[in-house]
């Protein structure tokens, strides 16, 4: 009994370190992994998550980007700029809820995999629109934009990754930037990409995706 009570007071002191370590290092990874200013995942946070929520067929993986960000910059200031980007983030974040995930890929583009218990993700989109566009509390009234959001089904593309999936998610949210329209779905036909898309390979293609598009 004294050899056992030894040997547990010389290695509980080595156990408990490690396990603060442990935790130490896992507070860490995931602070690396969040983006300061908004504190959303930052793309490699976000693409960890997202991959594991591209196994339920119910996952829907979103893009938005912030219309006339720089204008917003210019105008009024830097200070402006991140409060929107940080209610943009906040209000994606709740929209997500605790069973998907919001991320902050960059600059004023956001991503985010919802999961859509009812089958009625063109309504949930439209209702996460109308939540972005209000204006900031506490900042001045003028300053005031869209989001615009481009979205796939990931069952409707089986066999596809979340790069895939992005990819058309970025083609359609660009497209319902260019066709200032209001809050629209497109169904799964033909849908061209907008000639004037920031990434190579956007260029005249064509993309089977969903789309909910915005006024810019």
């Amino acid at each position: 009994m004294n050899t056992l009570a030894t040997v547990l007071s010389s290695t509980l002191p080595l156990t408990c370190g490690w396990a603060v370590h442990a935790w130490r290092l896992r507070s860490t990874l995931d602070t690396a992994r969040r983006d300061p200013l908004t504190g959303l995942h930052t793309r490699d946070g976000f693409t960890r998550r997202a991959t594991a929520l591209l196994k339920d067929p119910r996952a829907i993986v979103v893009l938005a980007d912030v219309d006339k960000f720089k204008r917003i910059n210019d105008a009024y200031g830097h200070a402006a700029g991140d409060a929107l980007l940080k209610a943009t983030a906040d209000r994606l974040a709740h929209h997500a809820g605790r069973s998907g995930v919001a991320g902050r890929l960059g600059g004023d583009e956001f991503a985010a995999v919802l999961l859509d218990d009812h089958g009625s993700g063109g309504d949930r989109l439209a209702v996460l629109h109308g939540v972005l566009a209000r204006p900031v509390d506490g900042q001045d009234p003028n300053v005031r934009t869209t989001v615009s959001l481009g979205w796939v089904r990931a069952a409707d593309f089986p066999g596809e990754d979340l790069s895939a999936l992005l990819r058309r998610a970025d083609e359609a949210m660009y497209a319902a930037k260019q066709a200032r329209a209001g809050t629209r779905r497109a169904g799964l036909g033909r849908l061209f990409a907008t000639l004037a898309g920031r990434r190579a390979g956007r260029t005249g293609a064509r993309t089977n995706a969903l789309v909910v598009g915005v006024a810019a």
